[in-house]
């Protein structure tokens, strides 16, 4: 079988570059190569109906805001207003299927869950509850359940999950190896994996240990390996493509903030590695979601609230480049409905 890409050159499976385009002639599908392995492109894809994989800012702080953003990943530019949440939300976590995008874990220390539909501009809708009041945890996820851990303070070891494409309140998962909040999470279309966070055992203080589970069972999370960044990390954020997830920016504790990025090989156990700096002096709660090549970090607060957007090539190590601006200056939690964990 041949493959075509955009620069009109054949190329065989083994050195064609991230980002090619192939006609799959036993299948009769479009298929993209995203550094390691080919993926089949969707035309109903809501994404390409969209125009593009969509990333979408919601909430805020240190001043709690209703202001939801929106940016195609796969260009560069200013993000443009979307819609609005429930009410003024503060530090806000989301995760998105290829048509909606669920938040929850805000800072006020609430039960709520909430969506929006990717494609269309619009205000966020009530989904359901938590199984717990939540304060500060993550998402991760595939194409139709998400998993909420539950970081609340004091910190607590609870993991839920909803289907995705149902309202209805939370249902427990399993407990988390550590219990942790002011993390972020990335998965792959089995697992979702937590890199750090903050943790009050066995002392308080940022945990190096990343954690995962398989999202389609329930059960407990285990270990993965650990984050190599020195003092770890919590309040970051993260972006991946189902092969490889990259995480940084955030709170090295006693340190301060930092710049550094990491990343996974999702497939595989073991620590994280070395992958390059954000362009901007190192802030936490920013938000990171992703296209099945790019990861995208927006917006972080503490020392002071930051509104610049930064992207990534995932399967590319190296410094982050300037990609615009949120619409205003937040740390914020951010989803999209065309990360690798989709399939």
């Amino acid at each position: 079988m041949s493959e075509y890409t955009s620069t009109t050159e054949y190329q065989t499976i083994g050195n064609a570059p991230a980002g090619s385009i192939r006609f799959n002639t036993d299948s009769s599908k479009l298929e993209i190569y995203n550094g390691e392995q080919w993926w089949e492109i969707d035309a109903t894809s809501p994404e390409l109906q969209a125009g593009g994989t969509r990333g979408l800012w919601g909430g805020g702080g240190p001043s709690p805001t209703t202001r939801i953003d929106f940016v195609n990943v796969d260009t560069t530019g200013d993000a443009l207003d979307f819609g609005d949440m429930l009410g003024n939300r503060h530090y806000m976590r989301g995760y998105g299927s290829r048509t909606r995008g669920l938040w929850g874990h805000n800072v006020e220390s609430s039960s709520e869950i909430s969506f929006v539909t990717i494609s269309s501009k619009g205000n966020a809708v009530d989904f359901g509850d938590f199984t717990a009041i939540t304060e500060s945890g993550c998402w991760t996820g595939n194409a139709t359940r998400a998993c909420a851990w539950e970081g609340q303070n004091p910190t607590t070891n609870v993991i839920s999950f909803v289907t995705i494409s149902s309202t209805g309140n939370a249902q427990d998962f399993g407990d988390m190896l550590q219990a942790v909040r002011h993390t972020c999470g990335v998965q792959s279309p089995t697992r979702g994996i937590l890199p750090g966070g903050w943790s009050n055992q066995p002392s308080q203080g940022n945990t190096s240990i990343i954690q995962y589970l398989t999202t389609s069972t329930t059960g407990n999370s285990v270990d993965f390996g650990d984050v190599s960044i020195s003092e770890s990390l919590r309040g970051h954020a993260a972006g991946s493509n189902g092969v490889r997830g990259v995480y940084g920016g955030g709170i090295r504790y006693p340190s301060g903030v930092q710049t550094g990025l990491e990343f996974i090989t999702m497939a595989t156990l073991g620590n994280g590695a070395t992958f390059g700096d954000l362009t901007y002096s190192g802030r936490q709660e920013g938000g990171g979601c992703a296209s099945r090549t790019r990861a995208v970090f927006g917006g972080a607060y503490s020392p002071s609230a930051l509104n610049t957007i930064n992207y990534v090539n995932i399967m590319t190590t190296g410094d982050a480049i300037d990609y615009g601006d949120l619409t205003i200056a937040r740390g914020t939690g951010a989803l999209s409905n065309g990360h690798g964990a989709l399939g």
